[in-house]
Order: C-alpha cells, then structure tokens, then sequence
C-alpha cells in the first residue's frame, strides 16, 4: 500500500500533549549507526466496559535518527467495519523545535489492500507528519473499538527498532478476570492499581533486527508478545489463555460452517468412485479442493476469522484458506471421514507451544485416520494427546504433493481445532528423501576450455514449488530471466536451447527440466595446464559470517540434494591432480563429494542432506564449518595436463 503524504504548515502553534513534551525530554542512549529510529514512548490502554466491548487507546512517539528513518513519520492505524477509529491525532517536532499537527482533513483514510482479498473492508486511516528528518519526533494518539468477539490483547513488546518505554493499561470491568501468557521471556509483572486496573511496563527492549543476519529466521517468529485473554461468567465464548479454550471460541464461531450436503456429498463419492484406499480417497478429495477451489478472500468484519459455509464455497469455486480447509471437511465428511482445522502461521515461530493465542494468519486441515493405517505416501502425521492420529494438509498451497506439508510449517506449531481435545501440535519435518533436487550432466570439454552437453534437473516434493509455478503462471521471457539468473550463479558465459519441462503439474511425480548448454571459458587455463571444476552447476554453499550469533540458524528447508556430472577430456589432456574426497556429518546435515577419472571421462557426484529446518544459535560454529567445506569443494579444480 503507497504510503499517503500531506502537507501539514499550521496556521496557528498547535498544543501538543503532556505526555508527548515529556517523551521528548527523554535523553537517547548510544545506539549502534544503522539505527533508524528508537521509540520514546509505546503507551496502550485497553478497557473492557460493562457491556464487554473494549476500547484501544494508544500513544506512540518515535525518534527518527537516520534518513533511512524516514517511513516511521508515516502514522496511523489499520481498522475495519467492527474496528472503527474514533479518533486519531498526529503531531511531529522538527529539528529546529518547531511543532506540527495535522489536520482532520490532512489524514487520509484509504483501502488496506493485502494483494490476496478480492473485496475486504480492512482499511488505513493515518497521515504522514511533516518535517519527518533526522532529528524530528513524529507522534500519534488514537482510541479504537477492539473486534467485539475478541477477548485476548496481543502487546507486542518488541519493534525492528529499540524501545525505550512502553506500558500497558487494563480495565476490566466487575466479575471479569484475565490471564497473561508470554511468548518469549517474560519481561515484567503487572502492577495491580485496584478496582480492577492491571499495570506493565517495559524499559530499554533491544529491537529484533534481521538486517544483516545470514540464514535469519522469520521476523515475525521471533519478536516477544504478551497475550492478555480476559473472561468471566458474564462472557458467553471467551478464550482463558489455553488452547483448549481458544480451540473451542472457534468451534462455536466455525460451528455448522462445515455440514455436508447432499451435492457436496455426491461430488466426493464421484471423486473417490473405483477407490478402496483411504490414502487414494483422501487424496482424489484433497486434490480437488487444492487445484479446483481457486483462492480468492472475501473478508467482512468477522469474516477475517470465520469461514464461510461449505455450501457456498463449492458452488463458487473459491474461498480463502479457511473456506478450502472447510470445504474439505465437508466433502470428506461426504465420504465418512472425519476432520478439522488447524490455525498456523506462515511464518515459523509466530505460534508458540508456550504462549496460547490467536497470533495466526492460516488455516489448514487435519484428516483423522484410522486406528492402524499406515500408507508410504503420507508424511506429515502427527498424534495428538488423544491419541488420534492426523494427516496435516494445506489445501491452500497448491503445489505441495499430498501427504506433505510446506517447508515453512514444517518444526512449528499450530492449533489443532477439536473442541476440548485442542491443543498445540508440533509438526514434523519431513524426510528429506521426499523432498529432492537431482542434477546430471553429460558434457564434453573441448581444450579451449568450452563446455558442451546435455543437462537435466529433476525435483520432487515442496522444494519443486517455485519452479512449478514458473513454468505453469510465467511467461516463457519470465522463464528465462530466472534461468538465465540461475546459471549465472556458476557460469560466466554460457548459452542454452531445447528447453523441455515435463510435470509441471503433476505433483506425485519429478518435475523435470532439461536443456542443451553451452559454456564458454568453463576450464581456465594455466601455462600448460587446465583447471576444471566437476561441479558443473549447484551452489548449495551457506552464506555465514564471523559475528557473535543470537537468532536461530533457519536452513529452509529438509532437503536432499545430489549431483552428477560426467565431463569428457579433450583429446590428449589427463588428471594431473584430483580434489580429496569430502564427507562430513553433523547430525543436522551431511554433505559428501568425490571426483574420480575413469579412461577420458571425469566424474563428479556430490550428497548434500538438510535434516533439520531450524538450528538453535549456539550452533553455529558447526553451520560455519559445514559452510567451509561445502564452500572448498565446489570451488574446488582437477588439473588437466596434456599427455
């Protein structure tokens, strides 16, 4: 969304807050050069009135201290037909101490467009404050109606940029009590103001910043909240800060949304006709909803949350995440199978096993299967505290094989939906084995260095989507352009044709990419001499440095990598010198490599096993010495001598 801009010069001085004049007095520690901004004051009162709709009131000045800092004068608050503003002010003090108040018809009120919703009615009402520079101290103040049939407040303690003070005020009304659930540690203790107002504050919070942190992880996932879920007698459907209570808030909005009809009953029978299998059942069923059911959001006030009826969604053709995972429930119902939802993040980290809340952006599905069934094709099983057992399926991420689960959910955690049953489940990472990138290549090397022969790329599981969605949704110059990225990450000069992709669609089976090429200077010259890599293309390497580590090492994605290239000498050169093999295993990975010559033809073949998605910080010496070693083999040269 473009960032609205507004001249603001005051005709008269206007009269800034107290709260703000005090913000500003407070003096800036030393922060290191690359920070932008640092927030003075991150201030927010929640009320729960006697009527049990509750009230935001937030107040937020921020330090702008580089020009990169810029954006933070751009002020506001996101809302929606059952969030509606009440009020918002917006001031800034300039360099020279002169002061700003934008006017109300200098804020702007646009559509928050996400790129994914059809029609939604979330919408931006904010205002950019003037004289925004180095220096300047940009603040807003804005009071909000919560979504009536929320009852957690997510703080969220930590910003990409330092925080100096930051408090939280709740009011409760009689009869109504809370509970506070941290994610992260738990930074403060609630001061108790009586009659039913509850106090935290937090001083000097670092910021969570992943600028310039190699392999970060999702930033999202990492910074600290705190949940405050408030209930009572009085709250009909309210969450208590466990994931049995938020499991069942949802069952009761998503009740009946699920039903199977007649029609949808009768599509799932035609799906599975001639079928006796329950994994080729769910899988004809699943299928359907992954690549039929287009993904489209149509989100209106609770609509955020709550699906839309399965009815509805089979008729036409389209839903958002929530809607697919219900559709799917609804046709497999149809067949006698039973299943749920699951609520997860896209982002790992977001939902923590120790923290219950809300803090989700997906929906997807858990088939229960029956007691005992085993099928090769099915990976991402978990069992829950029950003792049932699940399938975990996106039928959102359309280029995931069944049975699978996308790389980003993979080692987290989401909310399994089952009434009093719910809880967080973990969910697996999958072997690498179904998850695979296999190169070969036949070439010919000629003694001006040139490099000639056929190659061939094969790709399975989830590591297969980007390219499955290049050649299905891009144009053919699109294809290009990322081929031609592609090769350039290991050849300098290189041309190819008779590009052929096969599978593109076809999720159970290789995707397979082939292609003639052609590399000028591939073998280097030295005196008398050749140098040739045998690693023609793949560049697994890990980008490290040698600072202190403090985030998760993210390594994407288990994933089983295996090259082979065959290279043909020119007529009259030999091996004059050949790289050691490599073999190293960390547990979480295992890379190997040998080149060897058999008559003219020189021969490379190299493993490379991610086991883990995530690796804790105080790892990342081993990350650095498996980066050493895989960067040294594929730099690494077989001499070439003329006989």
């Amino acid at each position: 969304m473009a960032l609205l801009g507004f001249s603001a010069m005051a005709e008269k001085k206007p009269v800034l807050p107290d709260w703000l004049k005090e913000a500003a007095k407070q003096p800036v520690p030393s922060y290191p050069a690359n920070t932008n901004a640092v927030v003075l004051l991150d201030e927010t009162t929640y009320t729960v009135g006697a009527d049990l709709h509750a009230v935001e009131h937030q107040r937020l000045a921020i330090k702008i201290l580089r020009p990169q800092g810029r954006r933070y004068a751009q002020m506001g608050t996101y809302y929606d037909s059952l969030s509606k503003v009440r009020s918002l002010k917006i001031w800034s003090i300039g360099t020279d101490a002169h002061e700003y108040e934008l006017k109300e018809n200098e804020i702007g009120d646009v559509a928050a467009y996400d790129g994914f919703s059809l029609y939604s009615d979330n919408r931006y009402r904010g205002g950019k404050a003037p004289a925004g520079d180095p220096g300047a101290i940009v603040a807003m103040e804005y009071e909000q109606e919560a979504r009536p049939y929320y009852t957690e407040y997510i703080w969220s303690v930590q910003r990409e940029i330092p925080v100096l003070k930051e408090r939280l005020k709740l009011e409760l009304p009689p009869g109504v009590e809370y509970k506070e659930v941290w994610k992260g540690k738990k930074e403060t203790t609630a001061v108790d103001l009586e009659k039913g107002k509850y106090l935290w504050e937090v001083s000097d919070e670092p910021p969570v910043d992943l600028r310039d942190v190699t392999m970060s992880p999702e930033w999202r996932g990492q910074r600290k909240r705190m949940s405050v879920h408030y209930y009572g007698p009085s709250i009909a459907n309210a969450t208590r800060g466990n994931w049995e209570s938020i499991g069942e808030w949802y069952e009761v909005l998503a009740k009946g949304r699920n039903e199977t009809t007649p029609e949808i009953a009768a599509k799932a029978q035609e799906l599975v006709a001639g079928k006796t299998d329950f994994a080729d059942k769910v899988q004809a069923i699943s299928e359907y909803v992954q690549s039929q059911i287009r993904y489209v959001a149509i989100e209106i006030g609770i609509g955020g949350n709550q699906p839309h009826p399965a009815p509805l969604v089979f008729k036409n053709k389209y839903g958002d995440c929530k809607d697919k995972a219900t559709l799917l429930s609804a046709m497999l119902a149809g067949i006698g199978i039973r299943s749920t939802w699951v609520m997860v993040d896209t982002d790992r980290g977001v939902v923590d096993l120790n923290a219950p809340s809300m803090a989700g952006n997906h929906m997807i599905a858990a088939i229960e299967l029956p007691k005992g069934y085993e099928s090769t094709r099915l990976s991402a099983i978990v069992t829950a505290a029950s003792g049932k057992r699940f399938l975990i399926f996106d039928p959102t991420w359309e280029y995931t094989p069944f049975g699978q689960l996308e790389y980003n959910l993979q080692g987290g955690y989401g909310l399994l939906m089952d009434g009093k049953d719910s809880q967080a489940i973990a969910f697996p990472v999958l072997d690498p084995k179904v998850n695979t990138i296999h190169r070969t290549g036949e070439f010919k090397l000629a003694a001006d260095g040139s490099l000639n022969g056929q190659m061939v790329e094969s790709r399975f599981g989830d590591i297969a989507d980007r390219h499955r969605r290049l050649f299905r949704t891009a144009t053919e110059k699109e294809q290009r352009e990322v081929i031609d990225r592609l090769l350039g990450h290991d050849l300098v000069s290189f041309s190819y044709d008779g590009l052929k992709v096969e599978n593109a669609m076809e999720l159970t089976k290789d995707l397979r990419v082939s292609y003639a090429l052609k590399a000028n200077s591939f073998a280097k010259p030295a005196g008398g001499l050749l140098m040739v890599r045998p690693r023609v293309l793949g560049t697994e390497t890990l980008e490290t440095d040698k600072r202190p580590r403090v985030y998760p090492i993210d390594l994407g994605a288990a994933r089983e990598v295996k090259d082979e290239f065959e290279i043909e000498l020119p007529e009259g050169y030999v091996a004059d010198e050949i790289p050691d093999p490599v073999k190293l295993d960390m547990g979480w990975a295992a890379y190997e490599s040998a080149s060897r010559v058999e008559g003219n033809k020189l021969h490379y073949s190299r493993t490379y096993v991610v086991r883990q998605v995530e690796l804790p910080a105080d790892k990342y010496a081993e990350v650095q010495k498996l980066a050493g070693v895989i960067g040294y083999d594929e730099q690494s040269n077989v001499v070439l001598k003329k006989k």
